[in-house]
Parts: structure tokens; C-alpha cells; sequence
């Protein structure tokens, strides 16, 4: 059953703009169909199309869904602007696999420069693959896609996090294996994680040495090297498998 984020009232959910031409136009979804809608407080209920207008449809709730979707800890992933659409693949699955914000890096070593006149329209589309990706995934929350920042906001933005890691190839090259398990094993539910991972070419050793300055700790995922995306979807496996599975 499809999933969407909307406007909640009483007993209805309102759905309007993109959503009412999918349900309307794409999906063809009749009076009496149902789907599942999400608030802004993360509560899902599974809805039954009631009216249909012109320009909105209202979805009268059948029942509250309740359901364990979300990871137990938040996790922030930082991403060194890649080139090509690898930031919005990082997007997509990093929401899939339970991501709760997104925050590109202006990193030494990014090839790709940020446009500020095409700013708003990139932020538009990420965080639109960020909720077509948690509408998928069935999520109750749609992550967050901010704005590029540079070394120095990174820094200062580490001091609102429990834990803070920076995902370093030199550590998996080195062979270092547990700091990622050890913290893990330590972090309790309901802390946050704040996760750097480089550009094509990596993290510079003077944006690490700043970084670890600053808290961050240097670990390594596994003793082969990944790609830049695909690091941050398997950081975000690692917590989902200790979280949830074990």
C-alpha cells in the first residue's frame, strides 16, 4: 500500500501538490482505496480515500498503525560533495536504510564546486528524493538534506552529537577494526551520530587531524576499501544490524 507524508486533521489526513496528482493521476486511486498516511508528530495511520477534489483529496483514518520503523539512534551522515549524482544515490538508500539528516561537505578534495545560484533548486530535489525514498521505505520521518558547509561549521556543528566518527580509508588501510564496534557497543538508544565521509579523493590529513582535535574519531569499515557511496551505506547497515537484528 502506498505511503504518503501529509497534513493531519482529527480524523482526516489532507493531500495535496505532487502527492494528489500521484494518488490522482499516476495511481488512479478511487474513493474507498486506501493508503497509508504519516504526520508531522511520525504517526501513521492506514486511511481510506473519502473525497476527491480538484485540487486535494481528504483520507478519512481507519486505524493508527503502531510500528517500530525507526533506527533506535539518529544518525547524521556528512558526505564530501561527490561528483555526479552519487550524493543523491548516497540519499535515496542512506533514507531507505534509516538515515534521520544528510549534510553535504564542501571537503579540500570535492571536484565538484557548489553553485550557490543553483543552490536551491539541488536542495529541492534532494530532499525530494529524501521523502520519495521514506515513502518507499515506509518511514514515519523524512530526513533532512541541508545546505553544502565547509570544515569549520563541521567542527562546531560535532558539539551537538553523543558520538562523532570520520569514516578514514588510512584506519581500514592500517587494519583497524574496532573502534566503530566499541562505540557502537557503548551507544546507548535515543543518542545521536554524527558520521564524515570524504569526497572521490578522500579526507585531507589536515581535515582529519582539525576533526579529531574537535572529538571525531578516526575508524575504519572493514578492511577493504569503499567507494564514497558506498561507505555511508554500510555505516548505516553496521548500526541498523546492532541495533536490530542482534
Amino acid at each position: 500500500m502506498q505511503r504518503y507524508f501529509a497534513e493531519h486533521m482529527d480524523h482526516y489526513f489532507i493531500i495535496e501538490q505532487e502527492d494528489y496528482h500521484h494518488i490522482a493521476r499516476v495511481m488512479r486511486m478511487k474513493l474507498g482505496d486506501e493508503i497509508y498516511c504519516v504526520n508531522k508528530m511520525q504517526q501513521s495511520a492506514r486511511c481510506c480515500i473519502e473525497k476527491i477534489t480538484e485540487n486535494q483529496i481528504i483520507a478519512k483514518v481507519v486505524q493508527w498503525i503502531d510500528e517500530e520503523i525507526e533506527l533506535p539512534v539518529s544518525v547524521t551522515i556528512v558526505s564530501g560533495l561527490p561528483k555526479g549524482d552519487k550524493l543523491e544515490w548516497i540519499i535515496q538508500k542512506g533514507t531507505e536504510l534509516g538515515a534521520d539528516q544528510f549534510i553535504p561537505f564542501i571537503a579540500a578534495r570535492s571536484v565538484v564546486k557548489w553553485d550557490e545560484k543553483k543552490a536551491d533548486k539541488k536542495l529541492v530535489r534532494w530532499n525530494k528524493i529524501a521523502k520519495e525514498a521514506a515513502e518507499q521505505s515506509h518511514r514515519k520521518k523524512v530526513p533532512e538534506v541541508s545546505s553544502p558547509i565547509k570544515l569549520k561549521t563541521l567542527v562546531e556543528l560535532g558539539e551537538n552529537y553523543d558520538l562523532k566518527l570520520i569514516a578514514y580509508e588510512e584506519e581500514a588501510k592500517m587494519g583497524e577494526s574496532s573502534i566503530l564496534a566499541r562505540n557502537l557497543a557503548s551507544l546507548e538508544e535515543g543518542k545521536s551520530i554524527l558520521v564524515v565521509f570524504g569526497p572521490e579523493g578522500g579526507l585531507t590529513e589536515t581535515e582529519v587531524s582539525l576533526l579529531k582535535e574537535s572529538g571525531f574519531q578516526p575508524c575504519g569499515l572493514g578492511p577493504r576499501i569503499l567507494r564514497t557511496e558506498t561507505a555511508p551505506l554500510y555505516l548505516l547497515s553496521a548500526v541498523s544490524y546492532h541495533f536490530e537484528l542482534l
